[in-house]
């Protein structure tokens, strides 16, 4: 008994042993699913603000260069920085512009108050002779035009009747009448297919169709029918415009046409902003027209009877590319930010 005792006794000081030694693997996990939980969501923080930081310059560039926050010092940066990190700090590091590439590059770093470091202050790591760590996260954004991309509503317009018009007044623009100008010193972009718009070929089951200005796009339906597919598109839009909201969409601008009717081709341009205020078309669908702003002095403007067309203005428009390939920035207002790392 007495030797047994001893062999216990003699056992108690390692047992101490394998629990410091436990305590030490126990304190590396806590840093490792706590501390580092804690860098991945300040990380999170600041790639939504660096995000946003991004989009906000190259939104101010896609309108104008001359704006403050279009520059490597731009005030808005900041705060759209410190807005998305949810203790209300953060720090960008640097705006990387670049212009005529119309290119931009953020970096936001992590802040702490007090501190003038990009580093987080670790708990249990601290233990382990790790008391921070360094945060950061950039994101890159370009803008452009769209040369590709799905246009939302079946519609190509003549350059002549976009040229000059951005910004510019509400306009009608009829199908099947001749309001396309031949005489606006563009050469060829006077012809038209009835009216200086028709209907583009439309995607399988879908109101508008793919546009790849690089390529003629061909086949064109110029009745005075309501495109098919396109009654959840035309009740959105009304729905919009009588709740008192902008209704801007991208359309294709030809310089060129060819052939008649179905069999027409034409030599795409660009893409315009139009800001649709109305539409008239007849068919099956009856489709009314759901909004005209015309007053009985302007008759201009005025679609009634066998009138068929859409009412709007060519507008400078800058939006997300939304699946939109960029090229350089047309003249014709369509431009478009896309967020690429």
């Amino acid at each position: 008994m007495r030797r047994l005792a001893a062999a216990v006794e003699g056992e108690r000081g390692g047992i101490a042993v394998i629990v410091s030694l436990l305590m030490v693997v126990m304190l590396g996990f806590a840093a490792i699913s706590i501390d580092v939980a804690k860098l991945y969501s300040e990380r999170a923080q600041l790639q939504n603000g660096s995000d946003s930081a991004a989009l906000m310059v190259a939104h101010k560039c896609a309108r104008s260069e001359t704006d403050t926050n279009c520059s490597a010092t731009a005030p808005m940066a900041a705060d759209l920085a410190n807005k998305n990190a949810v203790d209300g700090l953060s720090n960008v590091k640097s705006i990387s512009l670049d212009k005529p590439n119309r290119t931009v590059q953020v970096t936001a770093g992590a802040k702490e108050a007090g501190s003038t470091t990009n580093n987080v202050s670790l708990f249990f790591a601290g233990v382990l002779g790790i008391p921070s760590a360094e945060v950061s996260a950039s994101s890159s954004v370009r803008w452009g035009s769209p040369i590709e991309g799905t246009t939302p509503f079946p519609l190509a317009f003549s350059v002549c009747q976009v040229s000059g018009m951005v910004n510019g007044a509400t306009q009608l623009l009829q199908n099947h009448t001749s309001n396309a100008n031949a005489d606006c010193g563009l050469g060829p972009a006077g012809k038209t297919v009835p009216g200086g718009f028709a209907w583009i070929v439309q995607s399988a089951g879908q109101c508008g169709g793919l546009v790849n200005l690089a390529i003629n796009q061909s086949g064109s339906d110029t009745g005075n029918d309501g495109p098919s597919n396109c009654d959840a598109v035309l009740n959105k839009w009304a729905a919009e415009l009588g709740a008192g909201r902008p209704v801007t969409v991208l359309l294709p601008v030809y310089e060129d046409v060819s052939g008649t009717g179905s069999g027409a081709s034409y030599d795409l341009l660009a893409f315009a902003s139009f800001s649709v205020e109305g539409w008239a078309f007849s068919g099956a669908d009856k489709l009314p027209l759901v909004y005209n702003n015309a007053s009985s002095s302007d008759k201009n403007l005025q679609c009634k009877g066998d009138c068929r067309g859409i009412i709007g203005k060519f507008v400078k428009y800058v939006s997300l590319a939304d699946g939109y390939k960029l090229g350089p920035v047309s003249p014709y207002g369509a431009t478009v930010v896309e967020l690429t790392s």
